[in-house]
């Protein structure tokens, strides 16, 4: 595993993060931004749910891909095991897509979001049309991710910054358009995010072009003997964990339909999840930077360990001042546009989740040392159990204690997570004592 070449510094840690983290934080700027304009078009309720509903079935489609950025940066050391891992990215891109098509057979479609999730007719209605709209977004953020990996592990982590910048250009401009035409609101989210994601690929996929000639004309890396059966061995422990992780977001949405103010926890829920994500999105960004900067130095694992602590406090400071000052109710109301009714409904998931992103770096630095030293399958078990704890979280919650749908949902996710940063302490702590004790490792 190669480190950048630079000292490690605090302030190098930093330049070498940053695109990383301004890439989420733009990112994170995304849903809100989408939110606010379907607030303000006619049926704000249903299409904000259904756009919620659309988006969710979307990301647990998505979710065997998700993890291709982490593998790629760990893995594509020459041009051999980038071939390798090129050829397996195409086969799970096309099994996805598939996967999708097969979901939006209408009888399919009909069976989950009207038998099984109960959805009121006009949600389903809307929930189809943006679901098909989303049909590219799941193989698109599979080259993407596969691409940007390899631009993380060469230290060419600027471009991955530019190609968000490219991609919120053209959401934006997709869903201005829109806007303005007079569609629908779930039609401007799901249109403006497909826009946006295929534009972001085509550009990470060029940009990427001369770092992968130059993995071609490098040395072969003996240690880096890879193919199909060696990907998978490493690999689906982090696709399963990213399948359950994002298969959560179905069942929340199944959890909110049958709960006490269903359509106002659906509308709300897009809404507080952006909200929150501008504060975690930036630790999740520190995983992929921290596989390449974890080192069997423990100086240098100091430093970056450190480094993770600071972004930690950071972002728990920003949410709880958002979560308990009048800047939550502000934000929900002037920039998302949401009624005072649904603006104070969502005060209260903030204040239950006010710890989550810290929680979330905890997990993030984890999740990275374990990859960086190739133990990933008790990444996997922690995330089981994290969402074990969500469903039993919103099943007490709505069943028991007939909350409104959003306030169990925030307490579940934050009883699973605290769940899974538990479970991997042991892991952590056992390859923790295996790497600086034994004093080296093989690089």
């Amino acid at each position: 595993m190669r480190s950048p070449d630079f000292s490690y510094s605090y302030r190098n840690i930093f330049r070498f993060w940053s695109p990383l983290a301004a890439t989420w934080l733009l990112m994170s700027v995304e849903g809100p931004f989408l939110a606010a304009l379907i607030a303000r078009l006619a049926e704000p309720k249903y299409n904000l749910a259904a756009y919620g509903v659309a988006f969710s079935f979307a990301l647990i489609i998505e979710a065997p891909i998700i993890m291709l950025l982490s593998a790629s940066t760990a893995l594509v050391s020459d041009f051999r095991s980038y071939l390798k891992l090129r050829n397996y990215t195409t086969v799970l891109n096309a099994g996805i897509t598939l996967i999708m098509l097969f979901f939006l057979l209408p009888g399919v479609f009909r069976f989950i979001a009207l038998d099984l999730m109960e959805l009121p007719q006009k949600v389903f209605e809307y929930t189809y049309t943006a679901t098909l709209i989303l049909l590219p977004w799941p193989a698109a953020i599979g080259y993407r991710r596969f691409y940007q990996g390899i631009l993380i592990r060469n230290n060419s982590t600027r471009y991955i910054a530019v190609g968000t910048v490219l991609r919120l250009t053209a959401m934006a401009t997709a869903a201005f358009l829109l806007f303005l035409s007079g569609a629908a609101g779930h039609v401007v989210g799901a249109s403006a995010l497909s826009s946006g994601v295929v534009a972001e690929g085509l550009f990470i996929y060029l940009v990427s072009r001369p770092t992968v000639r130059q993995i071609r004309g490098g040395e072969e890396d003996a240690e880096a003997v890879l193919d199909f059966r060696s990907i998978t061995a490493f690999y689906y422990p982090l696709a399963l964990t990213s399948m359950l992780t994002l298969g959560v977001h179905p069942l929340v949405t199944f959890f909110m339909g049958q709960s006490r103010m269903a359509l106002e926890s659906l509308a709300i829920f897009p809404v507080v999840n952006s909200l929150i994500f501008l504060f975690r999105g930036v630790g999740l960004s520190f995983q992929e930077a921290a596989i390449t900067l974890i080192d069997a130095d423990p100086e240098k694992y100091r430093r970056t360990r450190n480094f993770a602590a600071a972004i930690a406090l950071f972002n728990v400071t920003g949410l709880t001042v958002t979560a308990f000052t009048s800047l939550g109710y502000l934000w929900y109301t002037a920039v998302s546009g949401l009624s005072h009714d649904l603006a104070v409904l969502g005060l209260k998931p903030l204040i239950i989740m006010a710890a989550f992103p810290a929680l979330t770096v905890l997990i993030a630095f984890q999740r990275a040392f374990l990859i960086r030293f190739k133990h990933t399958s008790p990444i996997t078990a922690a995330t089981a159990l994290e969402v074990g704890g969500i469903i039993l979280g919103l099943y007490i919650g709505v069943r028991v204690f007939d909350l409104p749908g959003i306030y169990a949902a925030a307490a579940a996710f934050l009883f699973g997570r605290i769940i899974a940063n538990l479970y991997l302490l042991t892991p952590y702590n056992t390859v923790y004592n295996k790497i600086f004790r034994a004093g080296s490792i093989r690089k």
